[in-house]
Protein backbone atom coordinates (compact mmCIF):
# COMPACT_ATOMS: atom_id res chain seq x y z
CA UNK A 1 0.00 0.00 0.00
CA UNK A 2 1.33 3.16 -1.13
CA UNK A 3 2.19 6.29 1.28
CA UNK A 4 -1.11 8.22 0.08
CA UNK A 5 -3.13 5.43 0.61
CA UNK A 6 -1.95 4.82 3.89
CA UNK A 7 -2.51 8.47 4.36
CA UNK A 8 -6.37 8.09 3.45
CA UNK A 9 -6.98 4.85 4.86
CA UNK A 10 -6.17 6.88 8.56
CA UNK A 11 -8.89 9.23 7.73
CA UNK A 12 -11.64 6.40 8.40
CA UNK A 13 -12.88 6.64 11.77
CA UNK A 14 -11.71 3.43 14.48
CA UNK A 15 -13.99 1.15 15.72
CA UNK A 16 -13.46 2.72 19.37
CA UNK A 17 -14.34 6.28 17.80
CA UNK A 18 -17.57 4.86 16.73
CA UNK A 19 -18.45 2.59 19.66
CA UNK A 20 -17.93 5.66 21.65
CA UNK A 21 -20.97 8.02 19.97
CA UNK A 22 -23.64 8.59 21.84
CA UNK A 23 -26.35 7.27 19.96
CA UNK A 24 -24.36 3.69 20.15
CA UNK A 25 -25.97 2.67 23.66
CA UNK A 26 -29.70 2.61 22.75
CA UNK A 27 -29.20 0.61 20.28
CA UNK A 28 -26.71 -1.94 22.53
CA UNK A 29 -30.00 -2.79 24.64
CA UNK A 30 -31.77 -4.08 21.31
CA UNK A 31 -28.93 -6.35 19.44
CA UNK A 32 -26.16 -6.43 21.75
CA UNK A 33 -22.69 -4.68 21.57
CA UNK A 34 -21.43 -7.73 19.51
CA UNK A 35 -23.76 -7.09 17.35
CA UNK A 36 -22.83 -3.66 16.62
CA UNK A 37 -19.24 -4.20 16.29
CA UNK A 38 -20.08 -7.19 13.51
CA UNK A 39 -21.62 -4.07 11.48
CA UNK A 40 -19.67 -1.49 11.69
CA UNK A 41 -16.66 -3.99 10.88
CA UNK A 42 -18.11 -4.49 7.84
CA UNK A 43 -18.95 -0.98 6.95
CA UNK A 44 -15.58 0.13 7.60
CA UNK A 45 -14.41 -3.08 5.33
CA UNK A 46 -16.72 -1.91 2.67
CA UNK A 47 -15.35 1.78 3.11
CA UNK A 48 -12.10 0.44 2.99
CA UNK A 49 -12.38 -1.59 -0.40
CA UNK A 50 -13.89 1.67 -1.94
CA UNK A 51 -10.94 4.23 -1.09
CA UNK A 52 -8.31 0.80 -2.72
CA UNK A 53 -10.60 0.83 -5.70
CA UNK A 54 -10.80 4.93 -6.19
CA UNK A 55 -8.64 6.40 -3.88
CA UNK A 56 -10.26 9.68 -4.58
CA UNK A 57 -13.36 8.55 -2.90
CA UNK A 58 -15.11 11.20 -1.50
CA UNK A 59 -15.99 10.95 2.98
CA UNK A 60 -15.48 12.08 6.12
CA UNK A 61 -15.94 10.82 9.73
CA UNK A 62 -19.23 11.83 9.64
CA UNK A 63 -20.48 10.47 7.40
CA UNK A 64 -18.43 7.46 7.75
CA UNK A 65 -20.66 7.65 11.61
CA UNK A 66 -24.56 8.43 10.03
CA UNK A 67 -23.89 5.65 7.41
CA UNK A 68 -23.14 3.27 10.44
CA UNK A 69 -25.98 5.10 12.43
CA UNK A 70 -28.70 4.13 9.70
CA UNK A 71 -27.22 0.72 9.31
CA UNK A 72 -27.63 -0.54 12.98
CA UNK A 73 -30.78 1.58 13.36
CA UNK A 74 -32.52 -0.91 10.52
CA UNK A 75 -30.95 -4.00 12.21
CA UNK A 76 -32.59 -2.84 15.58
CA UNK A 77 -36.15 -3.09 14.05
CA UNK A 78 -38.31 -5.66 12.87
CA UNK A 79 -38.22 -5.97 9.61
CA UNK A 80 -41.96 -7.10 8.73
CA UNK A 81 -43.43 -3.78 10.01
CA UNK A 82 -47.06 -2.60 10.16
CA UNK A 83 -47.89 -0.13 7.20
CA UNK A 84 -50.56 1.76 6.36
CA UNK A 85 -51.90 0.95 3.08
CA UNK A 86 -53.79 3.88 1.47
CA UNK A 87 -53.40 2.74 -2.24
CA UNK A 88 -56.94 1.10 -2.87
CA UNK A 89 -55.79 -1.97 -3.41
CA UNK A 90 -57.69 -4.16 -1.32
CA UNK A 91 -55.90 -7.83 -1.88
CA UNK A 92 -52.16 -6.29 -1.78
CA UNK A 93 -49.75 -9.05 -2.47
CA UNK A 94 -46.70 -7.40 -1.38
CA UNK A 95 -48.14 -5.70 1.89
CA UNK A 96 -49.59 -9.53 3.05
CA UNK A 97 -52.29 -9.50 1.02
CA UNK A 98 -55.92 -9.89 3.17
CA UNK A 99 -56.01 -8.46 6.92
CA UNK A 100 -57.60 -11.38 9.49
CA UNK A 101 -60.69 -10.69 11.45
CA UNK A 102 -61.04 -10.21 14.90
CA UNK A 103 -62.32 -13.27 15.41
CA UNK A 104 -58.88 -14.90 14.04
CA UNK A 105 -56.30 -13.00 15.37
CA UNK A 106 -57.58 -13.94 18.44
CA UNK A 107 -57.81 -17.51 17.54
CA UNK A 108 -54.09 -17.48 16.80
CA UNK A 109 -53.49 -16.10 20.05
CA UNK A 110 -55.15 -18.30 22.11
CA UNK A 111 -53.37 -21.19 19.87
CA UNK A 112 -49.81 -19.85 20.25
CA UNK A 113 -49.95 -19.11 23.63
CA UNK A 114 -51.15 -22.67 25.20
CA UNK A 115 -51.31 -26.09 24.43
CA UNK A 116 -54.38 -27.52 22.03
CA UNK A 117 -56.18 -30.08 20.52
CA UNK A 118 -54.20 -29.42 17.18
CA UNK A 119 -53.94 -33.37 16.93
CA UNK A 120 -55.30 -34.80 19.75
CA UNK A 121 -59.15 -35.93 20.21
CA UNK A 122 -61.12 -34.66 23.91
CA UNK A 123 -63.40 -37.39 23.22
CA UNK A 124 -61.39 -40.17 22.36
CA UNK A 125 -58.22 -38.89 24.86
CA UNK A 126 -56.22 -40.17 22.05
CA UNK A 127 -54.66 -38.67 18.85
CA UNK A 128 -56.64 -37.36 16.20
CA UNK A 129 -56.28 -35.12 13.04
CA UNK A 130 -55.20 -31.32 12.07
CA UNK A 131 -57.32 -31.50 9.16
CA UNK A 132 -60.64 -32.44 11.13
CA UNK A 133 -60.50 -28.68 12.51
CA UNK A 134 -61.72 -27.00 8.79
CA UNK A 135 -63.04 -30.13 7.19
CA UNK A 136 -66.61 -30.23 8.13
CA UNK A 137 -66.43 -26.55 7.62
CA UNK A 138 -64.87 -26.53 4.07
CA UNK A 139 -67.69 -29.05 3.35
CA UNK A 140 -70.59 -27.19 4.69
CA UNK A 141 -69.69 -24.10 2.97
CA UNK A 142 -68.79 -25.39 -0.36
CA UNK A 143 -71.02 -28.56 -0.76
CA UNK A 144 -67.64 -31.11 -0.69
CA UNK A 145 -67.41 -34.75 -0.18
CA UNK A 146 -64.02 -33.89 1.20
CA UNK A 147 -61.56 -31.48 2.09
CA UNK A 148 -57.87 -31.21 2.95
CA UNK A 149 -55.64 -27.98 3.83
CA UNK A 150 -51.98 -27.16 2.65
CA UNK A 151 -49.71 -24.13 3.52
CA UNK A 152 -50.45 -22.66 0.32
CA UNK A 153 -52.38 -23.25 -3.26
CA UNK A 154 -49.03 -23.63 -5.08
CA UNK A 155 -48.69 -26.79 -2.56
CA UNK A 156 -52.39 -27.58 -3.22
CA UNK A 157 -51.56 -27.63 -7.28
CA UNK A 158 -48.06 -29.86 -6.54
CA UNK A 159 -49.62 -32.32 -3.93
CA UNK A 160 -53.01 -32.78 -6.18
CA UNK A 161 -50.81 -33.57 -9.64
CA UNK A 162 -48.19 -35.53 -7.49
CA UNK A 163 -50.91 -37.90 -6.32
CA UNK A 164 -52.85 -38.02 -9.46
CA UNK A 165 -50.64 -37.70 -12.26
CA UNK A 166 -47.28 -38.16 -11.67
CA UNK A 167 -45.38 -40.02 -14.54
CA UNK A 168 -48.48 -39.94 -16.59
CA UNK A 169 -50.17 -36.93 -18.51
CA UNK A 170 -52.22 -33.88 -17.60
CA UNK A 171 -54.17 -31.93 -20.27
CA UNK A 172 -54.46 -28.26 -20.29
CA UNK A 173 -55.38 -25.39 -22.31
CA UNK A 174 -52.43 -23.62 -24.15
CA UNK A 175 -54.37 -20.33 -23.28
CA UNK A 176 -53.83 -21.33 -19.26
CA UNK A 177 -50.40 -21.64 -19.45
CA UNK A 178 -49.87 -18.05 -16.69
CA UNK A 179 -47.17 -17.41 -14.92
CA UNK A 180 -48.36 -15.22 -11.68
CA UNK A 181 -46.73 -12.74 -9.15
CA UNK A 182 -43.40 -14.72 -8.02
CA UNK A 183 -42.34 -16.34 -10.81
CA UNK A 184 -45.22 -19.23 -10.25
CA UNK A 185 -45.46 -20.54 -13.77
CA UNK A 186 -47.87 -23.18 -14.65
CA UNK A 187 -45.82 -25.22 -16.84
CA UNK A 188 -42.84 -25.76 -14.17
CA UNK A 189 -45.55 -26.58 -11.36
CA UNK A 190 -46.67 -29.22 -13.74
CA UNK A 191 -43.05 -30.41 -13.81
CA UNK A 192 -41.96 -30.18 -10.82
CA UNK A 193 -45.09 -32.44 -9.72
CA UNK A 194 -44.06 -35.23 -12.12
CA UNK A 195 -46.55 -34.69 -14.35
CA UNK A 196 -46.44 -34.93 -18.22
CA UNK A 197 -47.72 -31.41 -19.51
CA UNK A 198 -50.16 -31.45 -23.18
CA UNK A 199 -51.09 -28.43 -23.80
CA UNK A 200 -54.01 -28.37 -26.94
CA UNK A 201 -55.43 -25.53 -28.58
CA UNK A 202 -54.34 -22.31 -28.86
CA UNK A 203 -53.56 -19.67 -27.35
CA UNK A 204 -56.87 -17.78 -27.74
CA UNK A 205 -59.59 -20.41 -28.59
CA UNK A 206 -59.08 -23.73 -27.34
CA UNK A 207 -62.06 -26.15 -27.78
CA UNK A 208 -63.30 -29.95 -26.37
CA UNK A 209 -62.12 -31.70 -29.19
CA UNK A 210 -58.14 -30.46 -28.57
CA UNK A 211 -59.09 -32.24 -25.36
CA UNK A 212 -60.60 -35.33 -26.74
CA UNK A 213 -58.09 -35.64 -29.36
CA UNK A 214 -55.11 -35.19 -27.19
CA UNK A 215 -56.26 -37.96 -24.57
CA UNK A 216 -54.35 -41.35 -24.60
CA UNK A 217 -54.02 -44.30 -22.07
CA UNK A 218 -50.98 -42.53 -20.31
CA UNK A 219 -53.52 -39.34 -19.12
CA UNK A 220 -54.90 -38.85 -15.93
CA UNK A 221 -56.01 -35.05 -15.42
CA UNK A 222 -57.88 -32.95 -17.37
CA UNK A 223 -56.24 -29.56 -15.51
CA UNK A 224 -58.36 -26.15 -15.79
CA UNK A 225 -56.51 -22.96 -14.28
CA UNK A 226 -57.76 -19.27 -13.56
CA UNK A 227 -55.63 -16.99 -15.95
CA UNK A 228 -55.52 -14.56 -12.45
CA UNK A 229 -54.87 -11.41 -13.95
CA UNK A 230 -54.41 -12.34 -17.55
CA UNK A 231 -57.44 -11.88 -19.53
CA UNK A 232 -57.48 -12.72 -23.12
CA UNK A 233 -60.30 -10.49 -25.17
CA UNK A 234 -61.37 -10.69 -29.14
CA UNK A 235 -61.53 -13.66 -30.36
CA UNK A 236 -61.71 -16.23 -27.57
CA UNK A 237 -62.91 -19.36 -27.10
CA UNK A 238 -62.80 -22.63 -24.37
CA UNK A 239 -64.46 -25.16 -23.48
CA UNK A 240 -67.21 -24.78 -20.41
CA UNK A 241 -66.75 -27.04 -17.39
CA UNK A 242 -69.38 -28.73 -18.15
CA UNK A 243 -68.38 -30.04 -21.06
CA UNK A 244 -65.04 -30.80 -19.29
CA UNK A 245 -66.32 -33.05 -16.86
CA UNK A 246 -68.55 -34.90 -19.08
CA UNK A 247 -65.59 -35.63 -20.93
CA UNK A 248 -63.22 -36.55 -18.00
CA UNK A 249 -65.62 -39.20 -16.57
CA UNK A 250 -66.58 -40.54 -20.43
CA UNK A 251 -62.79 -41.74 -20.08
CA UNK A 252 -62.42 -42.38 -16.28
CA UNK A 253 -60.34 -38.80 -15.92
CA UNK A 254 -59.82 -36.33 -13.29
CA UNK A 255 -61.03 -33.17 -13.73
CA UNK A 256 -59.60 -30.45 -11.49
CA UNK A 257 -59.62 -26.41 -11.19
CA UNK A 258 -57.23 -24.26 -9.84
CA UNK A 259 -59.13 -21.36 -8.73
CA UNK A 260 -56.22 -19.77 -7.62
CA UNK A 261 -58.20 -17.42 -5.16
CA UNK A 262 -61.04 -18.36 -3.36
CA UNK A 263 -64.61 -17.35 -3.15
CA UNK A 264 -67.70 -19.04 -0.58
CA UNK A 265 -69.85 -16.08 -1.30
CA UNK A 266 -71.01 -14.59 -4.78
CA UNK A 267 -68.77 -11.03 -5.50
CA UNK A 268 -71.76 -9.82 -7.87
CA UNK A 269 -73.16 -7.41 -5.67
CA UNK A 270 -70.24 -5.72 -5.10
CA UNK A 271 -70.40 -5.03 -9.02
CA UNK A 272 -67.80 -7.76 -9.73
CA UNK A 273 -68.47 -10.99 -11.91
CA UNK A 274 -67.24 -12.70 -14.54
CA UNK A 275 -67.15 -16.16 -16.05
CA UNK A 276 -64.08 -17.02 -14.80
CA UNK A 277 -64.44 -16.11 -11.71
CA UNK A 278 -66.64 -18.68 -9.64
CA UNK A 279 -67.16 -19.50 -6.45
CA UNK A 280 -65.72 -23.05 -5.10
CA UNK A 281 -69.67 -24.36 -4.63
CA UNK A 282 -69.98 -23.12 -8.55
CA UNK A 283 -66.75 -24.95 -9.93
CA UNK A 284 -67.62 -28.72 -7.73
CA UNK A 285 -71.88 -27.97 -9.40
CA UNK A 286 -70.12 -28.24 -12.73
CA UNK A 287 -68.55 -30.92 -12.41
CA UNK A 288 -65.14 -30.68 -11.31
CA UNK A 289 -63.93 -33.90 -9.10
CA UNK A 290 -61.68 -31.19 -6.81
CA UNK A 291 -61.04 -27.53 -6.85
CA UNK A 292 -57.99 -26.09 -5.59
CA UNK A 293 -57.55 -22.67 -3.76
CA UNK A 294 -56.37 -20.06 -1.74
CA UNK A 295 -57.94 -19.09 1.67
CA UNK A 296 -55.72 -15.48 1.80
CA UNK A 297 -57.03 -13.58 -0.81
CA UNK A 298 -60.54 -13.10 -1.51
CA UNK A 299 -62.05 -15.46 1.01
CA UNK A 300 -60.00 -13.28 3.73
CA UNK A 301 -58.23 -15.86 6.06
CA UNK A 302 -54.48 -16.64 6.74
CA UNK A 303 -52.34 -17.69 4.06
CA UNK A 304 -53.39 -21.77 3.58
CA UNK A 305 -54.09 -24.06 0.28
CA UNK A 306 -57.47 -26.27 0.23
CA UNK A 307 -58.00 -28.79 -1.88
CA UNK A 308 -61.83 -29.91 -2.15
CA UNK A 309 -63.92 -32.42 -3.98
CA UNK A 310 -64.46 -36.36 -4.25
CA UNK A 311 -63.70 -37.79 -1.11
CA UNK A 312 -62.08 -40.81 -3.22
CA UNK A 313 -59.69 -38.24 -4.58
CA UNK A 314 -59.00 -36.45 -0.96
CA UNK A 315 -58.39 -39.72 0.74
CA UNK A 316 -55.79 -40.28 -1.94
CA UNK A 317 -54.15 -37.52 -1.18
CA UNK A 318 -54.61 -37.92 2.83
CA UNK A 319 -52.54 -40.53 2.51
CA UNK A 320 -49.34 -38.85 0.28
CA UNK A 321 -45.67 -39.18 1.57
CA UNK A 322 -46.07 -35.63 0.53
CA UNK A 323 -48.43 -34.15 2.52
CA UNK A 324 -46.23 -34.19 5.43
CA UNK A 325 -43.99 -31.71 4.07
CA UNK A 326 -46.98 -29.13 3.67
CA UNK A 327 -49.07 -29.39 6.45
CA UNK A 328 -50.14 -26.27 7.95
CA UNK A 329 -49.46 -25.40 11.37
CA UNK A 330 -51.67 -24.85 14.81
CA UNK A 331 -51.58 -20.42 14.70
CA UNK A 332 -52.37 -21.05 10.53
CA UNK A 333 -55.53 -24.20 11.50
CA UNK A 334 -57.05 -21.36 14.17
CA UNK A 335 -57.50 -18.70 11.81
CA UNK A 336 -58.95 -20.45 8.92
CA UNK A 337 -61.57 -22.25 11.09
CA UNK A 338 -62.35 -18.71 12.64
CA UNK A 339 -62.61 -17.22 9.37
CA UNK A 340 -64.81 -20.03 8.29
CA UNK A 341 -66.94 -19.86 10.91
CA UNK A 342 -67.90 -16.25 9.95
CA UNK A 343 -69.08 -17.55 6.71
CA UNK A 344 -71.05 -20.44 8.55
CA UNK A 345 -72.66 -17.84 10.54
CA UNK A 346 -73.39 -15.54 7.94
CA UNK A 347 -71.30 -13.12 9.33
CA UNK A 348 -68.55 -12.68 6.24
CA UNK A 349 -69.09 -8.53 6.49
CA UNK A 350 -66.45 -9.33 9.78
CA UNK A 351 -63.72 -10.46 7.65
CA UNK A 352 -62.40 -7.09 6.44
CA UNK A 353 -61.21 -8.44 2.83
CA UNK A 354 -65.23 -8.77 1.93
CA UNK A 355 -66.31 -5.61 4.04
CA UNK A 356 -63.90 -3.65 1.70
CA UNK A 357 -64.78 -4.63 -1.34
CA UNK A 358 -68.43 -4.37 -0.79
CA UNK A 359 -67.96 -0.90 0.39
CA UNK A 360 -70.40 1.76 -1.68
CA UNK A 361 -69.03 4.89 -3.00
CA UNK A 362 -71.32 6.73 -1.27
CA UNK A 363 -70.43 5.31 2.71
CA UNK A 364 -66.70 6.27 1.27
CA UNK A 365 -67.07 10.23 0.60
CA UNK A 366 -67.86 11.03 4.59
CA UNK A 367 -64.81 9.48 5.66
CA UNK A 368 -62.61 10.93 3.07
CA UNK A 369 -63.90 14.53 3.84
CA UNK A 370 -62.96 13.64 7.50
CA UNK A 371 -59.58 12.75 6.51
CA UNK A 372 -59.38 16.14 4.33
CA UNK A 373 -60.34 18.41 7.13
CA UNK A 374 -57.67 16.93 9.79
CA UNK A 375 -55.02 17.09 7.01
CA UNK A 376 -55.79 20.87 5.95
CA UNK A 377 -56.27 21.80 9.67
CA UNK A 378 -52.26 19.77 10.45
CA UNK A 379 -51.38 22.56 7.06
CA UNK A 380 -52.17 25.57 9.06
CA UNK A 381 -50.18 24.72 11.39
CA UNK A 382 -46.90 24.31 9.61
CA UNK A 383 -44.78 26.99 7.79
CA UNK A 384 -45.91 25.78 4.48
CA UNK A 385 -47.25 28.07 2.11
CA UNK A 386 -48.59 26.12 -0.74
CA UNK A 387 -49.93 23.55 -0.26
CA UNK A 388 -53.51 21.19 -2.21
CA UNK A 389 -55.52 18.71 -0.57
CA UNK A 390 -59.23 17.43 -1.89
CA UNK A 391 -61.38 14.81 -2.07
CA UNK A 392 -61.11 13.15 -5.62
CA UNK A 393 -62.93 10.37 -6.79
CA UNK A 394 -61.03 7.31 -7.72
CA UNK A 395 -60.91 3.70 -8.73
CA UNK A 396 -59.85 0.87 -6.31
CA UNK A 397 -59.05 -2.58 -7.51
CA UNK A 398 -59.46 -5.75 -5.40
CA UNK A 399 -56.16 -6.89 -6.30
CA UNK A 400 -54.42 -10.07 -5.66
CA UNK A 401 -54.96 -11.33 -8.89
CA UNK A 402 -58.67 -11.53 -8.64
CA UNK A 403 -61.32 -9.78 -11.56
CA UNK A 404 -58.50 -7.78 -12.88
CA UNK A 405 -61.14 -5.78 -15.49
CA UNK A 406 -63.52 -4.55 -12.84
CA UNK A 407 -63.25 -1.05 -10.88
CA UNK A 408 -64.62 -0.75 -7.28
CA UNK A 409 -65.22 3.21 -7.61
CA UNK A 410 -64.43 5.32 -4.64
CA UNK A 411 -62.56 7.85 -2.98
CA UNK A 412 -59.45 9.47 -2.30
CA UNK A 413 -57.57 12.40 -0.26
CA UNK A 414 -55.44 14.42 -2.85
CA UNK A 415 -52.14 15.71 -1.41
CA UNK A 416 -49.86 18.29 -2.73
CA UNK A 417 -46.53 20.02 -0.89
CA UNK A 418 -44.53 21.68 -3.62
CA UNK A 419 -42.28 22.86 -1.82
CA UNK A 420 -41.31 19.62 -0.29
CA UNK A 421 -40.88 18.69 -4.07
CA UNK A 422 -43.03 16.32 -6.34
CA UNK A 423 -45.23 13.33 -5.76
CA UNK A 424 -42.68 10.67 -5.74
CA UNK A 425 -40.31 12.45 -3.11
CA UNK A 426 -43.32 13.03 -0.82
CA UNK A 427 -44.29 9.44 -1.11
CA UNK A 428 -40.97 8.33 -0.14
CA UNK A 429 -40.64 10.70 2.60
CA UNK A 430 -44.41 9.43 4.16
CA UNK A 431 -43.15 5.30 3.18
CA UNK A 432 -40.02 6.33 5.18
CA UNK A 433 -41.58 7.89 8.54
CA UNK A 434 -41.98 5.83 11.57
CA UNK A 435 -46.07 4.88 10.01
CA UNK A 436 -44.87 4.08 6.90
CA UNK A 437 -47.54 5.23 4.48
CA UNK A 438 -47.79 3.55 1.21
CA UNK A 439 -49.81 5.67 -0.73
CA UNK A 440 -51.00 6.43 -4.36
CA UNK A 441 -50.04 9.08 -6.70
CA UNK A 442 -52.04 11.01 -9.92
CA UNK A 443 -50.95 13.83 -11.31
CA UNK A 444 -48.48 15.00 -9.49
CA UNK A 445 -49.93 14.70 -6.26
CA UNK A 446 -49.94 11.92 -3.44
CA UNK A 447 -53.38 10.12 -2.91
CA UNK A 448 -54.84 8.41 0.36
CA UNK A 449 -57.90 6.07 -1.19
CA UNK A 450 -59.99 5.91 2.06
CA UNK A 451 -61.13 2.12 1.32
CA UNK A 452 -58.21 0.45 2.47
CA UNK A 453 -57.41 2.71 5.51
CA UNK A 454 -58.50 0.85 8.74
CA UNK A 455 -59.42 2.46 12.09
CA UNK A 456 -56.87 5.26 13.33
CA UNK A 457 -55.09 5.37 9.93
CA UNK A 458 -56.11 9.01 9.27
CA UNK A 459 -54.13 9.60 12.50
CA UNK A 460 -51.03 8.45 11.12
CA UNK A 461 -51.28 9.74 7.77
CA UNK A 462 -51.78 12.82 9.88
CA UNK A 463 -48.74 11.59 12.26
CA UNK A 464 -46.50 10.67 9.25
CA UNK A 465 -47.25 14.02 7.82
CA UNK A 466 -46.48 16.15 10.96
CA UNK A 467 -43.10 14.09 11.38
CA UNK A 468 -41.85 14.92 7.72
CA UNK A 469 -43.26 18.85 8.57
CA UNK A 470 -41.18 18.65 11.87
CA UNK A 471 -43.95 19.79 13.95
CA UNK A 472 -44.15 17.45 16.18
CA UNK A 473 -46.87 14.60 16.80
CA UNK A 474 -48.70 16.24 19.39
CA UNK A 475 -49.75 18.65 17.44
CA UNK A 476 -51.70 15.97 14.75
CA UNK A 477 -53.93 14.33 16.72
CA UNK A 478 -56.38 16.81 17.67
CA UNK A 479 -56.47 18.53 13.75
Amino acid sequence: MDIKLQQIMKQIPSMDRLLSLPWVAEYEKRIGRETIKSLITRLLADQREKIKKDPDTAFDADTIAEDARRLIKKRSSPSLAPVVNATGVVIHTNLGRSLLAKEAIDAITAAAGSYCTLEYSLEEGARGHRNDHVEWLLKRLTGAEAALVVNNNAAAVILALTALAKDRESIISRGELVEIGGSFRIPEIMALSGTKMIDVGTTNRTYLKDYENAITDECAVLLKVHPSNYRITGFHSAATREELAALAHSRGLVLMEDLGSGMLIDMSQAGLSGENDPTVAQSLRSGCDIVTFSGDKLLGGPQIGVIAGRKDIIDKLKKHQLLRALRVDKMTLAAFEATLRLYLRGEENAVPTVEMIFRKKEELLPEARRLARKLKALMKKTKVQRYFVDVVPTTDTVGGGSFPQSELPGYAVALSLPELGNSGRLAERLRMSSAHVIAGASDDRVLFHVRTLREKDGERISAALAEILGIGKENCCDA
